[in-house]
C-alpha cells in the first residue's frame, strides 16, 4: 500500500482561466477552468520524494521543477481545482513508495525450446515458399 502524502495548500497556486472548447456564450463569460502550479523545489515534500518528482519524464513538470496541471472537465470554477489537485496527489502519491529493483533471472529451459521450436517451424514455412528449381 502507497503512503499517502498531503500537499500543504499554501503552497499550491490556483489561476482561473477561461476553458477552451464549446460551450455557448458561457465559455467566452465565465473563468471555469483552472492551472495548478506546484513548485518541488520550493515545496516541503521529503527530499527522496522530491527528487523522484524531478526525474519523472512527465509533460506537466517544466525545466524550472514547476508542476503545471490544466483542469476544464467541469462547468464549476470549484470542481475544477478538485480535479486539479486531485491529479497532483496522484502525481506524488505515485512516486512515494520506492519502486522494487529488477531482479535478473535466467529464462526457463522449457520456454527457450519452446521458442526454438517455434523459429524452426517458422523457418520451415518461410523455406516452402521458395521458387521450385526442376
Amino acid at each position: 500500500m502507497r503512503p499517502h502524502i498531503s500537499i500543504p495548500p499554501e503552497e499550491v497556486e490556483f489561476i482561473a482561466i477561461r476553458a477552451q472548447g464549446s460551450g455557448g456564450q458561457n465559455v467566452n463569460k465565465v473563468s471555469n477552468a483552472v492551472h495548478l502550479r506546484f513548485d518541488i523545489r520550493a515545496s516541503s515534500l521529503p527530499a527522496e520524494i522530491r527528487e523522484r518528482l524531478l526525474a519523472l519524464r512527465d509533460h506537466r513538470i517544466t525545466r524550472d521543477g514547476v508542476v503545471v496541471i490544466k483542469a476544464q472537465e467541469f462547468r464549476s470554477l470549484e470542481k475544477n481545482r478538485a480535479e486539479a489537485l486531485r491529479r497532483l496527489e496522484a502525481l506524488v502519491d505515485g512516486v512515494a513508495t520506492v519502486p522494487r529493483a529488477r531482479r535478473a533471472t535466467r529464462p526457463t529451459r522449457a520456454s527457450v525450446e519452446r521458442r526454438l521450436a517455434g523459429k524452426a517451424r517458422r523457418a520451415t514455412v518461410k523455406a516452402g515458399r521458395g521458387r521450385i528449381d526442376e
